[in-house]
Parts: C-alpha cells; structure tokens; sequence
C-alpha cells in the first residue's frame, strides 16, 4: 500500500510540474467573459485539485472580470477542473460512491479504495449538482432508448422521504397532531416481461427495468390544459422506452387513486391491473383484524385468497360483508374490491399472457428510494433528495455511462 501511494505520488509531482512548466494558458492580456465585458489578466494563481494520483497543486493563469466581478482560468475549463476542486475522474467516482450509500460513507470509501481525500461536503456539493444537472437533462432530452416489445408494463407508486423541518412546515400529515414529517416521492419505472418460467408464466426481463422518480405532484386542476409534474415524468419516460407503441401496453400498479387517474389520462388503450400481491396483502389484514394471528384466519385468508386467483369476486365480498359492521377496515376492503373489479380479472389477464403482480414497481421505490434517502437520521430539502433520486434513477437505469460521454462533450465543445 505505501508503495503505491509513493508510485502515485510520484506520477502526481510529475503531472504538476509538466502541466506548471506550461504557460500557454496565459492567452493574453485580456479575455472576453461570459457576462459581455472583458476580463483582465491577474497572474498565475495556484489551487490545489483532488485526483486520483493524490493532490495536484497547479498554477494556472487567472482572469478577472470587473464588470461582474467573477474570475476565471483557461486551463480549468480546458482540463474540466471548473467545479468543487475535483478532476474528472475523481468527480465521476463520487458520483457512483455518493449514489450508493451516505455522503460520510462515499468520503470513506473514496479514500479507502482510491486513496483520494475529500471533504463529506464536497462529495455532498458533487453529488447533488451532478443530480440536479442528470435531473435537468431529463426533461430536456427525451430520446429514445429502445424499441418497442410486444407487451410492455408500467407502473406507478410513492414513497415518504424524511425532509427537514422547513420542507414540511405547515403541511398536513400523519403525525399524531395532523404534522408531516415527509414528502412523497413519486415514481415511474417501465420494464418487459417477454421471457417465461418453466410454467409458462411470464417473467420479468433481466435489465429491462428503468426508473424515473421525484417529489412532486401528480395533481392538477380539472380544467387545466397542462399535465402535472408527475404525470409529464410517466409520459417522457413512457416515450424513451417506446412504451405507447407496444402492441400491449399495461399498467400494473397498487389502488392509489391518483396512479390510475394519470393511467387513464395518459394510456387511456393501456390494460389496467391491480397488483395482485397488494389485493392479498389487504385481505391478509382484514383476515387479521377479524380472527387474530390464529390458525381460523389463515384458513380464512387463504379461502379468499382462491377466490381472489378464480375471479371469483362476488363470492369473496359476500364473504367480507358479514364482518363489515365490525371495523372501517372490512368496509374499506370491500370498497377496495368493488372499485377495482375490472383490474381484478385475474383468470382473463393469466389467458393472456399478462402479469398480475410484479414486485418491481414496489422494489423501485425500495431501491431507488428507500436504501439510500430512508435511512437512519436523514433528512433532506427537496432539491437534495431530488438530486440524489436523479442520480440513482440515472445509475439503476444504466444510463449513467451515456451521461457522463454527453457531459464530456459539452464541456470539450464548451472549452
């Protein structure tokens, strides 16, 4: 390990001296800025960069803008060194560090690992710049990233993150005194399921899954020509994956009211299903409230369970009513089933061909979300948690690689 600091080390000192031994930054006496007015030159000053050789103290030629009092190096622009102090390399490492665990984690990992020393708050002012930057290009650029499959799937679905007090003031939420404590982020994710296990049963498709996913709002006034913010997110990532020009299209989501009013606005041709896990797991509860954790409620559950496979609706709310007077919760249950019962055709949807539960829409909001933005003692602002949700969606959709080419060659064609 010493050795190889020293090698690195070594290679550091050389790349310093040959780039501090090069002047031909210095392009002038003056330089235009980027504001009109003309920066004047001010000497060499030097600043210190994190590589991945170790520390690198460059002198570079500086320039200095009076009209809008801001300053400037050639050589930074021209070596992509401009932002926190980072090379590129360097700057692309905590960005996957930084997407994967906390931003004390990524500081340790990198030096661990790499033997690169950085601040937690630069790999913090890193990540979340290279976020809103990922976040900002995907609703600029919605090209798209495959082609359309016989059957493509989408679904829809939210999660609370746990923001810091001034996000939340005066939101209504469900603390004990009507407070929140966070806010939901919403996400989309699309993927196919053309492959088949040895039953026949349609089986998601290794690295189909994509995400997209924020805090935002999926509600919009009835009379507004303009689509919510979520919903605009559904449609642009429906569009990158060709999903509106699959021969079947299907949305597969919980009983959230507002996913399948953003279904029905956007894919009004698209075969809507309820989650079969999540009608279980409604039934399992009610099995539970009505006959304890006992041996008669699994007995039970496992009846409407069947009935629930067969399609056997009316036979599974006949045998709900007899309890509903008993609590909200059989009421609400019964409710859930009446008003679903088209998404709930599970015998038709299985001649089809077609999934009827999928925990991929339920594990994206776990992956993308809950691993990274859920975990003991965070709290975010709402650019924050954007931010890191934009680079993870970009890591887990495999995109990250096409970002950074397409960073590389703005910053070349910008320098």
């Amino acid at each position: 390990m010493a050795a190889r600091r020293q090698a690195l080390r070594l290679a550091a000192q050389a790349l310093e001296q040959r780039l501090n031994a090069d002047c031909s930054d210095h392009l002038g006496p003056q330089l235009p800025c980027h504001c009109g007015g003309l920066a004047q030159y001010h000497g060499r000053h030097e600043k210190t960069f994190a590589s991945v050789l170790g520390p690198l103290h460059l002198e570079r030629a500086y320039y200095h803008c009076a009209r809008c009092q801001s300053g400037f190096c050639p050589r930074d622009r021209a070596l992509s060194l401009e932002s926190f102090s980072l090379t590129p390399g360097v700057l692309r490492m905590t960005a996957s560090a930084a997407a994967l665990v906390s931003f004390e984690e990524s500081r340790g990992l990198l030096h661990e690992l790499a033997g690169v020393q950085i601040s937690t708050r630069q790999v913090e002012r890193a990540a979340e710049s290279l976020g809103a930057e990922i976040a900002g290009e995907e609703r600029e650029q919605v090209e798209r990233v495959g082609e359309a499959v016989p059957t493509m799937y989408l679904g829809m679905d939210g999660t609370g993150v746990p923001m810091r007090p001034q996000e939340v003031a005066q939101r209504a939420g469900k603390q004990a005194d009507g407070s929140a404590k966070t806010r939901e982020a919403k996400l989309v994710t699309v993927w196919t399921a053309e492959s088949r296990d040895e039953q026949g049963k349609p089986m998601r498709d290794p690295g189909s899954v994509t995400y997209s996913a924020a805090i935002e709002s999926a509600a919009t006034l009835d009379t507004s020509p303009v689509l919510s913010d979520f919903a605009q997110r559904v449609f642009r990532e429906a569009t990158r994956r060709s999903f509106t020009e699959a021969p079947t299209q299907v949305v597969l989501a919980d009983g959230a009211a507002w996913i399948w009013n953003t279904a029905a606005e956007l894919f009004p041709q698209a075969t809507q299903i309820l989650d079969r896990f999540h009608a279980k797991e409604h039934l399992s509860k009610v099995g539970k409230l009505i006959y304890g954790d006992s041996t008669e409620s699994k007995k039970w559950t496992q009846l409407r369970y069947d009935e629930l496979d067969q399609g056997r609706l009316s036979a599974l709310i006949k045998a709900l009513h007899p309890h509903a007077g008993e609590s909200k919760e059989v009421k609400d249950c019964i409710h859930y089933i009446c008003n679903n019962r088209r998404r709930m055709r599970y015998p038709r949807f299985h001649t089809q061909g077609l999934c009827t539960s999928s925990g991929v829409v339920e594990a994206g909001c776990k992956v993308v979300v809950g691993t990274r933005l859920k975990r003991a003692g965070m709290h975010w602002t709402v650019n924050g948690a954007n931010a890191i949700i934009a680079l993870r969606c970009c890591k887990l959709s495999a995109r990250f690689e096409e970002f950074w080419e397409r960073r590389a060659n703005q910053l070349k064609e910008a320098a």
